[in-house]
Formats: C-alpha cells, sequence, structure tokens
C-alpha cells in the first residue's frame, strides 16, 4: 500500500485536478493497483472523488471500488447515474456484491438490487440467507462446473464459453445433477488428450465444506491445507458456491482485528 503521507502523489493530482488536466491524472492512476487506487480517491475532497473516480477504465474502476471503504463506495453510489451503477455492478462478482449490500443503508441497497440483473440478485439473496458467520454467507456462486462424461475437447469449450465471467477458473468442479462429484485442474485439462472423459481424470477425494459451517473454521483450513479455494456444499452434497482464498484472507484479517480491540479492551464494531 502506498504511503500517502510521505508521497507526492496526492500534491499532484491536486494540482492537476485544479488545472482540469483530467488525461495526465488517469494515466498515473494506471500505474498503480487497485487497493492503491482506492486510498489515493480517498484521499481526495469530496467534490473531486466522482470526477476522479470517472477517469478510469471500466474495469480498473470496479476493481478499485472493491477495496474502497463503504463510505467513499456510498458516496460514490450516490453520485452514480443508472447506467452508471448498473455497469459497476456488471463488474462485480457475486461476492463483492453481498459485501457491498451488506454496508450499504437500506435506500442505497434497493437502488442496487434494482440495478442488479436478475441472476445476480438471486445469487445475492441466496448468500444473504446464510447465517453472518457461517461459509454460506461467504461464499461466492461464480464458479465453472463440467459434467464427469464431457470430453476435455467439450469442457474446454464451455470454460471458454463461461470463464470470463467466473471469480477463478483454475480449478473446476465436476457434478451431476448438481452433486459434487470432483475437482480438475485446467492444468490436467491442458495435459489430457482432447478425448479423454473428465470422470477419468478428476480427483474424487475433494475437500468440501458445509453451508452452515464456521468461516473462521473453514478460513484456517486455506492455510492448514494450502488451498486457493474450496467448494461449499448443502445438506444434500449439492455444490452451491465456493470460497476463495482472498475470501478466507478477509475472515482471517477481521478475527485479527477483533481479537486486537479485545486485547485492547475495546469493543468490537
Amino acid at each position: 500500500m502506498l504511503d500517502l503521507e510521505n508521497s507526492r502523489i496526492m500534491e499532484e493530482i491536486e494540482d492537476l485536478s485544479l488545472r482540469k488536466r483530467w488525461p495526465e491524472i488517469r494515466e498515473m492512476l494506471l500505474l498503480f493497483e487497485p487497493a492503491d487506487i482506492a486510498a489515493i480517491l480517498a484521499e481526495l475532497p469530496a467534490d473531486r472523488l466522482p470526477l476522479v473516480y470517472r477517469l478510469l477504465p471500466k474495469e480498473l474502476a470496479a476493481e478499485a471500488f472493491v477495496e474502497m471503504d463503504p463510505e467513499e463506495q456510498e458516496q460514490l453510489i450516490q453520485t452514480f447515474s443508472d447506467t452508471e451503477l448498473k455497469e459497476v455492478l456488471d463488474e462485480l462478482y457475486v461476492d463483492d456484491t453481498v459485501d457491498l449490500i451488506e454496508e450499504m443503508p437500506a435506500s442505497v441497497v434497493k437502488r442496487i438490487l434494482r440495478h442488479a440483473d436478475p441472476e445476480t440478485r438471486r445469487s445475492v439473496n441466496e448468500i444473504l440467507k446464510y447465517p453472518e458467520d457461517s461459509a454460506g454467507s461467504i461464499m461466492t456462486t461464480e464458479f465453472v462446473y463440467l459434467h464427469p462424461d464431457a470430453t476435455v475437447e467439450e469442457s474446454f469449450n464451455r470454460i471458454r464459453k463461461v470463464g470470463l465471467d467466473k471469480e477463478t477458473v483454475y480449478t473446476c468442479y465436476v457434478t451431476e445433477n448438481r452433486i459434487l462429484l470432483g475437482v480438475v485442474t485446467v492444468r490436467r485439462l491442458l495435459l489430457s488428450p482432447y478425448e479423454t472423459k473428465i470422470r477419468d481424470i478428476m480427483e474424487t477425494n475433494v475437500l468440501s465444506v458445509n453451508t452452515h459451517e464456521d468461516k473462521e473454521d473453514v478460513a484456517q483450513m486455506f492455510s492448514k491445507y494450502d488451498l486457493s479455494a474450496v467448494p461449499v456444499v448443502d445438506g444434500d452434497d449439492r455444490l452451491v458456491g465456493i470460497i476463495t482464498f482472498d475470501d478466507a484472507m478477509d475472515v482471517m484479517e477481521e478475527e485479527a482485528t477483533e481479537d486486537i480491540e479485545k486485547m485492547a479492551a475495546i469493543l468490537p464494531t
């Protein structure tokens, strides 16, 4: 993360914005990672935040938006046109949309859900029904699933078709009638003949969690078993989502912050 207090970035942006040198500000922001851009935007005066944010390319803008604090997110949403709000929502993963909704006031939530596409609304509502501390509450429903009788060639065609909007494509989940049967990595697919059936190369010893397992216990599994993602199943072993490494790290960070607050005799916020 940038040390904004000890840098000249904010001074340069302030100076350029006063002179309306917007292209130069845009080129400067493109040099940074989304988290750093979010930190830069957080330091801007309220009247400049929307102006500078709109300089970002659509995909980078969405990535930076996810990294921002709820206060800045709400401030931006209040200035978005309906079209701009929909563009941002279209670029967000479902779990990021859920995180956004949980931090916003009711009036903003209604507007967000009104402009989300029907599939996103269904997925968001599905996740929101789970208890706050459960695995289901932090999962995403955007994953690639394959049929066990599909060939490697057919599976690659499916990945190309649906993978762009999924949170990860490196691990694909093998299901039949929504029941989780196994997993297969893209590396394994690449090393297998095109005519090979997925059931012949999938890994059946799959580590999964239930939707109602404690999210802190799930987060600990990532470091214990060196996982990048873990599938989430319901009581009937149907695959309903996955939890990715970054979501698990968010949980561990929340837990660490809460522990520090307790040690300092401050009630958790």
